[in-house]
This record gives structure tokens, C-alpha cells and sequence, in this order.
């Protein structure tokens, strides 16, 4: 029988994800969120926090020295401009642009601003991505790490592995061969990270967890008022970032907080997104559990169409009743904003001042 004879149910039963879907339960998952009491609350969160890390792999191994070194100063006028190299594991380095307002006399709140998908960090701190200076801010990330900056934080803006000087040199491949071609850095290293048992965004998670360990040696940083800000990409390391490392006290998350249901897995997304067996741990607002009772704020632009704004609603909604068990729900805010997937800004830098007392 071809398939062109069988009736609609039929057919819809030879496409993969059919039977799939039937599988995806987030509602029965082991780490879903279903505690009643504050205090079921906290043990679920230190058993779960703990399977996370495990899950997205790279959290166990040793620290190492950062051995920071600083590669320019620059005076934009109202703030330093810095750049440095700090090491995260014996075999990693991570550039990171430090923004810091003129006349610290004493340490600052510090907020963690963290890019998504295009040609890097420089893209959120001011700069083109030949590393010319702009003066006027850019859609997407409308350079939102000078805009805190400007506002009186410390920001710490690093370069997020797999993006602008992070990307992996495949020049020892002959794409002149017939099916050879060079793989984007985000999927060649998503699978081998597979292959060694963690995922991308654990090595994310890691490098950021590396800096705030650097922040701490700052003089100009208070990291006991530490933020996290992200955009896209940057959105999911930010929730998971969050999520994982109670040192941040407030973050906000944009482009991202979606059922995953309706975006990562409804259409085409960075294979940098996927984390090995995430389903045990139900749906995004789940482990939006972990982060309670700190605040959160998210963000999502009314045409915004990789993040649906209707499965985001539905996600604040249901993690605004899951902060309710901590006696928390007001610490869920929104900023429902009419454009594209780009950050607005228009709530979030007051919700970080706000919380982080600057």
C-alpha cells in the first residue's frame, strides 16, 4: 500500500515525532515541580538542582587559576571599557569585556550580561564585529550591557563559547571533496559534548560560573548583589545559569522562556539548545522552580516568532504558581513588548536596579 492511500491518522502515524510526542510528558516527569510547601520546595529544589548539573555534564571538574589578563583599557567617556582573557578549565580561555562606571569608590552591584546567536559579545557592548567602536546602539541586543553599565552596575560581558573569537578552526578540511563541509561551531560541538556525556550549555553554565568565582576577587564588584541578563542564547544561559547557581540574585531572561513544546522543539533551533534526557525535569516553568523565590523578570516581544508570546504567557503564568508555594509570586514580572525577538530593556533595567539595591 502506497503511503498516498492511507488515510490522514495513517499517515500522520509514518512521520517520527508522532510517536514521540506521545512520549512527551512533561506533567509525569521525575524532576517536575509538584511540591505544596515551602518546605517540600527547598528539598525538591536541592535534589533537582543537583540533577541538572549532573544533566547538562562539565560542573564537576576542578577549578582552576583564571590567571586573568587584561588586553586593553579604553575610556568611552562615562565608563572603562576593558578587556581581558581568563582561563575556565586547564584548556579553555574566555575573553571578557568588563564595563565599568567611572568613580567606584566602593563595590557595585554586577550584573552578568550575557549575547545570543550572532557574531558575539561584541554586540552587546558597543562594538561592530570588525571591533570598531558605535556610538549609536544596534537592534537585537540594542547594546544592552552599556546600557546597564550607564546606569551605575559593573557588567561583565563574556564571550559565550561557540561565538566570535570561540569558534572552532576547521581549515584542515578539504571541502573541495565531494560530502565535505566545514560544521558551524554551536553542532560540532553539541555533538561531541554529547558523545562525552554533557551538552553545550553545561560548558556555558561552567564558563559562567568561572567568572563569577573571577568577579569575587574584584574590588569593584559586590558579587552578593549579582544579576544575570540575556538575550536569545544568551535567554537560556542566563534561565539555566540561574537555575544552577544561587549566587545570581536576580536575572532577566529574554527571547527565551517558551514551553519548549512550542519552541525548541516545534521548529528549527541552535543544536546548542538541546540538553541530553532534559525531559526528566518536566517543562521550562519546572525549573523555573529552581530560581524561586529570587526574581525574575521575562521578556517577550508580541512578534517574536521562534518564542511564541502565547506559550510564554502560559509559562509565566505557571511559574507564577509555582512561586506562590514559596510565598513569592509578585518576584514573577513581565515585560510583554510589542517587536521582534530583540531585547527591550523598557523594565528590565529597573527591575535590576531595583533588586540588586543599586
Amino acid at each position: 500500500m502506497s503511503p498516498s492511500s492511507l488515510d490522514a491518522r495513517k499517515m500522520k502515524a509514518l512521520q517520527p515525532a508522532h510517536e514521540l510526542w506521545h512520549a512527551y510528558r512533561p506533567e509525569k516527569a521525575e524532576f517536575a515541580f509538584r511540591a505544596t510547601s515551602n518546605n517540600a520546595a527547598r528539598t525538591w529544589q536541592t535534589k533537582t538542582r543537583k540533577a541538572l548539573r549532573d544533566a547538562i555534564g562539565f560542573q564537576s571538574g576542578k577549578r582552576c587559576d583564571p590567571k586573568p589578563r587584561i588586553l586593553e583599557r579604553v575610556d568611552k567617556g562615562d565608563f572603562i571599557r576593558e578587556k581581558l582573557l581568563l582561563r575556565t578549565s586547564p584548556h579553555t580561555v574566555m575573553p571578557v569585556y568588563m564595563l565599568l562606571p567611572k568613580q567606584i569608590t566602593k563595590p557595585r552591584p554586577t550584573v552578568l550580561a550575557l549575547h545570543g546567536h550572532g557574531y558575539g559579545v561584541k554586540d552587546v557592548v558597543g562594538l561592530w564585529e570588525d571591533g570598531s567602536e558605535r556610538n549609536q546602539p544596534e537592534t537585537y541586543h540594542w547594546d544592552f550591557a552599556v546600557a546597564l553599565c550607564r546606569r551605575g552596575f559593573v557588567v561583565a560581558a563574556p564571550e559565550i563559547s561557540c561565538f566570535g573569537e570561540r569558534q572552532t578552526d576547521f581549515s584542515y578540511l578539504n571541502v573541495d571533496l565531494p560530502w565535505t563541509e566545514e560544521p558551524r561551531t554551536c553542532e560540532h560541538t553539541a555533538a561531541l559534548a554529547s558523545h562525552l556525556g554533557g551538552s553545550v550549555l553545561g560548558i556555558r553554565v561552567r564558563d559562567g560560573r568561572r567568572l563569577v568565582d573571577y568577579l569575587a576577587s574584584r574590588k569593584e564588584v559586590n558579587v552578593r548583589k549579582l544579576g544575570a541578563m540575556g538575550l536569545s542564547g544568551g535567554g537560556t544561559h542566563t534561565f539555566f545559569s540561574t537555575c544552577v547557581d544561587t549566587r545570581i540574585k536576580a536575572c532577566v531572561v529574554s527571547g527565551y522562556f517558551s514551553a519548549w513544546r512550542d519552541s525548541i522543539h516545534a521548529m528549527h533551533h541552535c543544536a546548542c539548545n538541546y540538553v541530553h534526557g532534559l525531559g526528566r525535569f518536566g517543562e521550562i516553568y519546572d525549573l523555573a522552580g529552581l530560581i524561586a523565590p529570587r526574581p525574575i523578570l521575562i521578556e517577550s516581544a508580541t512578534r517574536d516568532d521562534i518564542f511564541p508570546v502565547r506559550s510564554v504567557k502560559r509559562s509565566i503564568a505557571r511559574t507564577r504558581d509555582y512561586y506562590d508555594v514559596f510565598g513569592a509570586r509578585g518576584n514573577v514580572q513581565a515585560d510583554i513588548f510589542e517587536g521582534r525577538h530583540e531585547i527591550s530593556g523598557r523594565k528590565a533595567y529597573d527591575f535590576l536596579t531595583e533588586h540588586l539595591g543599586l
